[in-house]
């Protein structure tokens, strides 16, 4: 068969169900290969939009998403894609073209070293030289972005190579069970929050896994200890817990940071350094237990003093074991999320026009059941939500705390709603971000995707102008004009809304939710409040609670 059939194949045997992407004249091979695959090719409008469609995939369901993409300018076009996947911990395999590379008929024209270029920020990156090759570096492509830290690779295929004959055969796809942590270091924690007099538990993005969960709640049920998040880590918990106390959404100086700062101990379970530190070790006495997947990097603000290496889920369910119910005094830390629960919802009930972020935010989560997902842009509401946003499940709540990369939003929506046909899904997004893929509202509106698309719309990088003014700045640079937003989606065959009132917003959302195709609401946005609530939101003296 051809090199470009036994590629196809490959990836049949791995599990592939769709591609996304572009493909050029340097794929026609795997194009001709590809149409009779079970295989969906799915067209996407940029291959950037195709590459977070792909780690989206990845985030969802444990498997590395696959996009596609011709050489040069396609290739390259999927750089922040690779690094969104790679920071975020998403498996994706991306696929590019090439020129022939046994005999060059067009010199350098449109010639770049992709695979170079993406050595840096993929977990494996390589160009077929010979057909023969092909199983195994599939089958080594798909293990290496699942295997824990998961990531992106890349892998291409030079068009002279993919017309050539070859009788490989495929390999087995072989799992394997991850190892579970030595019982030493197990029986030391249970030791470490037994002489703990605060101890509190943090859930970070790498315990965002299907079997954690469950494992987790067992731990908190049983010892009756708190526990917050990271951004990354929301939902792995049920946020509505008696034990929540709430999401680190900012760096330091908010209420939740009080339990931090008065906590002796705290279990850090799928701690990744890509997401902002909710806390910094100092020589305060406060002791942490680093439990995850691989021993902890240590720097400067992170040094935890016992390391519980191996699987996630296997460490928590046997310290739970050997743990017995805490005898300890919570009470600090129940005022604390008293205080929190207070100020989180202080808004959620305004309804001034343009909308608060806040009360956005009360609104889906009264208007969306327990498994409905939420997908957020890159921009300040994204605090917001992370902050206010309980949420009932894990990935319900899809935002980007690694890359924080504008312009995901939307896609990772549609790669939502086509693996999740059954829940309701919401992109929540600056206006901004969106402009920079909204041409995928288009792709969203070919694959018949039931989709609600929120622009919240400041005429501005808002952002960046908190940030501004944050530090004393005037606001400069910041401001631009947006196009008709309604006649622009349209014109994609979506249905655009600019609702008037709080009151019409809340009509619009509720019929949009409930109606079939591609609704996207143009909604005016008062950030307004985002100084004097996020900037000066805690004296030091308040955390005396």
């Amino acid at each position: 068969m051809k090199t470009s059939d036994l590629f196809v194949k490959a990836l049949e045997n791995e599990g592939v169900k769709y591609i996304y992407g572009i493909p050029g004249e340097e794929n026609l091979d795997f194009l001709d290969s590809l149409k009779d695959s079970d295989i969906q090719l799915i067209l996407t409008r940029h291959e950037q939009a195709a590459g977070f469609m792909a780690a989206t995939y990845g985030r969802l369901t444990g498997k590395p998403g696959v996009c596609l993409s011709t050489l040069g300018p396609g290739a390259t076009n999927f750089v922040t894609a690779a690094a969104y996947a790679q920071l975020g911990a998403m498996p994706m395999i991306m696929l590019g073209g090439q020129k022939p590379i046994r005999k060059s008929k067009q010199g350098r024209f449109q010639i770049v070293d992709v695979v170079g270029l993406m050595k840096p920020i993929t977990k494996y990156s390589e160009q077929v030289l010979d057909g023969n090759n092909i199983p195994g570096m599939v089958r080594e492509a798909f293990r290496v972005t699942m295997e824990e830290r998961p990531g992106a690779a890349y892998i291409e295929l030079p068009e002279d190579i993919a017309e050539e004959k070859t009788d490989a055969s495929i390999f087995d796809v072989v799992g394997h069970r991850r190892p579970d942590a030595d019982i030493g270091s197990l029986k030391k924690a249970v030791e470490m929050i037994g002489e703990a007099e605060r101890p509190l538990l943090l859930i970070g993005a790498g315990a965002n896994r299907k079997r954690t969960s469950k494992a987790l709640k067992g731990l908190i049920d049983k010892t009756g200890i708190y526990f917050f998040n990271t951004q990354m880590g929301k939902g792995v918990v049920d946020e509505r817990h008696e034990k929540y106390i709430g999401t680190a959404a900012l760096s330091d100086n908010d209420y939740l940071h009080c339990a931090i700062k008065r906590a002796d101990l705290i279990i850090n379970v799928g701690h990744d350094v890509i997401e902002k530190p909710p806390f910094f070790m100092e020589e305060n006495g406060t002791k942490v237990i680093h439990i995850n997947f691989f021993s902890a990097q240590i720097d400067d603000v992170y040094f935890p003093q016992l390391n519980v290496v191996g699987d996630i889920s296997s460490s928590i369910a046997r310290m739970t074991d050997l743990l017995e119910p805490l005898n300890k005094d919570f009470s600090y830390f129940e005022r604390v999320k008293q205080e929190v629960d207070l100020h989180v919802t202080k808004y959620f009930e305004d309804t001034r026009f343009p909308i608060l972020p806040q009360r956005l935010v009360s609104m889906l989560r009264d208007e969306l059941d327990d498994e409905d997902i939420v997908t957020l842009d890159n921009g300040v509401y994204k605090i917001w939500f992370a902050r206010n946003y309980k949420c009932h499940a894990s990935n319900t709540l899809l935002l980007d705390n690694a890359l924080a990369t504008m312009g995901a939003g939307l896609p990772s929506a549609m790669m939502a709603k086509q693996i999740n046909p059954d829940k309701k899904v919401v992109s929540v997004n600056g206006d901004g971000g969106f402009l920079m893929n909204s041409q995928e509202l288009e792709t969203a509106v070919r694959m018949n995707l039931d989709l609600v698309v929120i622009i919240l719309n400041d005429s501005a990088y808002g952002m960046i102008k908190w940030k501004q003014e944050g530090v004393g700045f005037e606001n400069y640079g910041l401001d631009f004009n947006n196009p008709d937003l309604v006649q622009y989606a349209n014109s994609f065959g979506a249905i655009g809304h600019r609702p008037e009132s709080h009151d019409d917003f809340a009509n619009i959302l509720k019929t949009a939710l409930n109606s079939k195709g591609v609704h996207v609401i143009d909604l005016p946005v008062d950030y307004s409040m985002n100084h004097s609530i996020l900037n000066v939101l805690l004296k030091e003296s308040a955390c005396i609670i």
